[in-house]
């Protein structure tokens, strides 16, 4: 009877204990290596998450378990609680969320800072058409204006466009390049360092802090600063796991959300500081575009805004109604 009581007391205390100790996971998938600023910014949230909350934050880097584009799936499925991904990966449901990536659209940091921030005009459109999926935005990641890369000649000229093969990260940015004569070539960032080595592509896009985290000066020798789009990433976690969570939890997780969004955000400018000046002192040619070259390049992918708003609904439909919001920032 004394044994038989001893292995109920055993029993319950393992439970207790179980209990007590319990920790819900949070698995986040990145397609950048940890050392990114994307990477680092996770870091940040997971500090700040961990330390509000029982949830223990495990950050896959380098696309360990999905690539960028896989990512919507994985965890609108709930193969995992959560990832980054670009915003543009959404685009195939969701077509009106490459409004960031029109041609000159966002064109300043204050625009773009009023564009993201939680509860704004387009965020209020573009959150719950995302949500839809399963996968939750929490928050964006400001990744930085989209530049090209080249070997030898500069992108500064729809001229210099004509008829090459260009990498791009998404459909709107590929109407960009094919708006200015060139072929795209839809291939994700981690693959992009392979492309310009083997010279699968003969120029490509990319936002420039990722020319720095990915060494890209090591395979292409000029950048051109056309600032011709606002990249953004988004974690987004599975909408049945956040459902999942206590009333304290999901407040833990809204505020360290809200906290590496800022931090993310104001590092902007250093970052990109940064990443010039690697790139430069690795031997790339930094050129910017005149006032001219600029107009020109506006003027020549125009036509990207125009097919937007009609295939996002036309006149006084969702992506009409965004590229008005963007113009009154």
């Amino acid at each position: 009877m004394k044994k038989i009581k001893q292995l109920v007391l055993a029993s319950v205390l393992v439970l207790f204990t179980s209990a007590v100790f319990a920790e819900t996971k949070m698995r986040i998938t990145l397609q950048l290596p940890l050392k990114a600023h994307l990477g680092q910014n996770l870091l940040v949230f997971k500090k700040e998450l961990e330390k509000r909350s029982d949830i223990k934050v495990e950050i896959y880097d380098s696309a360990q378990l999905y690539k960028d584009k896989e990512v919507p799936q994985a965890v609108g499925s709930g193969a995992i609680e959560a990832g980054v991904a670009s915003l543009t990966r959404f685009a195939g449901t969701n077509p009106e969320v490459d409004v960031f990536y029109l041609p000159f659209l966002f064109d300043s940091e204050k625009k773009i800072r009023k564009a993201t921030k939680s509860g704004s005009k387009i965020r209020q459109v573009l959150d719950p058409a995302i949500s839809k999926s399963g996968a939750v935005p929490l928050y964006y990641q400001a990744y930085g204006s989209a530049v090209m890369l080249s070997n030898g000649t500069p992108m500064n000229t729809p001229a210099a466009f004509k008829n090459k093969k260009i990498r791009v990260f998404g459909k709107t940015l590929g109407a960009f390049v094919s708006s200015l004569g060139a072929k795209p070539a839809l291939i994700s960032g981690s693959e992009q360092y392979l492309a310009y080595q083997r010279g699968t592509v003969d120029a490509g896009m990319t936002g420039v802090s990722g020319v720095k985290s990915r060494k890209l000066y090591q395979v292409m020798d000029t950048l051109t600063v056309t600032n011709h789009g606002d990249i953004e990433f988004v974690l987004v976690a599975n909408k049945k796991w956040l459902n999942s969570l206590t009333m304290k939890q999901r407040k833990a997780v809204t505020e360290a959300s809200k906290v590496a969004e800022k931090a993310v955000r104001d590092d902007m400018s250093g970052i990109e500081a940064r990443a010039y000046k690697e790139a430069k002192d690795n031997g790339m040619k930094i050129v910017k575009l005149s006032g001219a070259e600029l107009k020109a390049l506006k003027k020549a992918s125009s036509s990207v805004i125009t097919d937007y708003i009609k295939r996002t609904g036309g006149k006084g439909g969702v992506g009409d109604k965004l590229v008005t919001a963007a113009n009154n920032l």
